[in-house]
This record gives C-alpha cells, sequence and structure tokens, in this order.
C-alpha cells in the first residue's frame, strides 16, 4: 500500500482513474482539488482543498505522498502551465516518490497547439532531472482515446464522448491523402484507468515514455472496421485533404467537428468553430507525422492485462444502431 495524491481530481479521466483506485483497495488516497467542499466522502479517499499557486500549502498537502497522478487542466490562462510546475517543485520538496503530469495522449505534440501545456510539462521535468534524477516520473501517453468513435453514446462512467476525424455516427471519415496507414493508437478510458492503477503497483522503475498501446492500427483498418460493424452497404464517405493544406491552415471539407473538450475554456468556446478547426487539423497532421504511434512500454510492464479489442468495443457499441 502507498499513499497515491490525484491532482485536479473532479477532471472526467481523474475520475475514472480514482474509482479504480478505489475499487482495488490497495491505496489511500488523497484527491487534491480546487474547491472540496461539495464532495462526498468515500471510505479511504479524502479531499483536500489547494491553492496551485502556493508552492508552500502544496508541500504540506503532499507529505507522506508516494506518488502524485496529475490530471490538471494544462489550459490554463498563464500559457506556461505553473500549476503543474509548482506541483512538480512541490512534489520534490515534499518527497514525493513518483509523478505523472497531465498527460494522455499523444506521443508527438508539435502539430498540437492546444497541448502545448503538456509539452511544456514535458521540457520541464527533463530540466529538473537533467542533472541526476530528482523525482521518477512517467509521460501515460494511451493515444486517442476509442471511447470517442462511440460519438455521441457515452461508454464511460465520466469522460464525455467527443467527435473525431473518423464518424461513425454518421459513416463518414476525413483522411489525408498519401496517408490512409497513417498509425493510431487507440485506447478505451476503462482501460488507461486500469493500467494507470496497475503502473502504480509496480516495483520498479516507471518508464519516461509511458506508452499505453491498446489497439494499434491504421486509418484504413478503422475505416474497414467501421464499415463492418456500421453495414457493407453503407459504406462511410471519405473526404481527403491534401498535408500540404493542413500546413497552410487550410481545410477543404464538407463537415467538421461538432464538440468541444470541457477542458477548454468559455472564452474559447466563443470562437468554437476556431478552436474545432485547429483541433481537427492538429489530429490529422499529427496522425500523418506518426505523432499518435505510442509506445508499448506498459503493455510490456503488465503482460497480462487484457486490453478492450477495437472490433469488439465498436461492434457492441453500434449494434442495432441507425
Amino acid at each position: 500500500m502507498v499513499k497515491i495524491a490525484v491532482a485536479g481530481g473532479s477532471g472526467q479521466l481523474a475520475q475514472e482513474v480514482i474509482d479504480t483506485l478505489i475499487a482495488a483497495n490497495k491505496h489511500q488516497i488523497t484527491i487534491l482539488t480546487r474547491n472540496a467542499s461539495a464532495k462526498d466522502s468515500m471510505p479511504g479517499v479524502t479531499w483536500l482543498a489547494v491553492n496551485y499557486n502556493d508552492k508552500d500549502e502544496l508541500v504540506s498537502a503532499l507529505q507522506g505522498i508516494h506518488t502524485v497522478l496529475s490530471f490538471t487542466n494544462q489550459q490554463d490562462a498563464d500559457g506556461v502551465n505553473n500549476a503543474q510546475k509548482n506541483l512538480i517543485d512541490a512534489c520534490i520538496a515534499a518527497g514525493v516518490s513518483r509523478f505523472a503530469p497531465s498527460e494522455y495522449g499523444s506521443a508527438g505534440k508539435d502539430d498540437l497547439p492546444f497541448w502545448a501545456g503538456k509539452k511544456v510539462i514535458q521540457e520541464y521535468l527533463e530540466k529538473v532531472n537533467e542533472k541526476g534524477k530528482v523525482l521518477e516520473y512517467t509521460l501515460f501517453q494511451p493515444g486517442l482515446f476509442l471511447d470517442y468513435l462511440a460519438s455521441p453514446h457515452k461508454t464511460a462512467k465520466y469522460v464525455t464522448p467527443l467527435d473525431t476525424f473518423i464518424d461513425f455516427q454518421n459513416r463518414r471519415a476525413i483522411v489525408v491523402e498519401g496517408h490512409e496507414d497513417a498509425i493510431m493508437t487507440l485506447t478505451t478510458v476503462q482501460d488507461i484507468a486500469g493500467v494507470v492503477a496497475g503502473a502504480v503497483d509496480l516495483n520498479g522503475e516507471w518508464p519516461k515514455l509511458g506508452g499505453i498501446r491498446g489497439n494499434r492500427v491504421t486509418v484504413s483498418q478503422i475505416l474497414k472496421v467501421g464499415e463492418k460493424v456500421r453495414g457493407m452497404c453503407h459504406p462511410f464517405t471519405i473526404d481527403k485533404v491534401k498535408l500540404e493544406d493542413l500546413e497552410a491552415g487550410v481545410l477543404r471539407t464538407s463537415w467538421t467537428l461538432g464538440k468541444r473538450h470541457p477542458s477548454f475554456t468559455d472564452d474559447q468556446a466563443e470562437a468554437l468553430a476556431v478552436v474545432l478547426k485547429t483541433v481537427l487539423i492538429g489530429t490529422l497532421l499529427s496522425s500523418a507525422k506518426g505523432a499518435w504511434d505510442v509506445s508499448d512500454a506498459f503493455n510490456k510492464l503488465l503482460p497480462s492485462y487484457e486490453f478492450t479489442r477495437i472490433e469488439n468495443f465498436l461492434a457492441n457499441v453500434w449494434e442495432g444502431k441507425p
């Protein structure tokens, strides 16, 4: 048993992980949040309100904590992710053994400006350890949530499904011309939570690049699965876009995304069309350049873990759906 602190514990993915940790009944859990007043008490779980701008308060909150799992919103107003930097500094000062930043996505970030904060934190962790290991950490990278291909149907308890460039509901997709075999890693939210919980139990050192490879498939393979589960008599309509257009910020498609991630602020929501265009272009560009082909580091460390297969997941979601 170890003491775990979950930062940003009211977030959607955080709550999925917390439920899995509670069900395992192995660890003491402290949930750090900006507002703990409205939270229900749970056996073995403590809710603690913290100010992420107050390092001393964070150090005090982390006394005796072994592992910190961060799910803090990296879309902070300052643009430099000070909340997580302060949390990292506090982990070091408090003697925390392990830290996992708010990562949970692709391996590459270069074409994903909305995830710039994740890259900032990756660089910050490298810097604090540049003269020797000060804080053990891993970047949990599960690729794209497989649950998003179920949109608009909710398949996780907390995580809200989002639209992607492959739209199963309307049997359509946007594909980068010449990159139909780009690799995508797709992992269910349940499996992400299961692997994170399993990683907490590991005795050995965490890998820095913590790939979680639920399914490693090409875009064309996803489309084949889609046509199978959505009915072969209804093939997907494919919009093909050119890489050079995407690089120039040009999106020539007959449709675009319709849902935003809850981490985006209200101010960003006012310019929703621009935000969603940026997300779509970034996802397409990054897929063509291999950013979603994550490692299988945690697959190797947890060889007995059985991941949900894409064919089974999508068949269960879409069976009988119009």
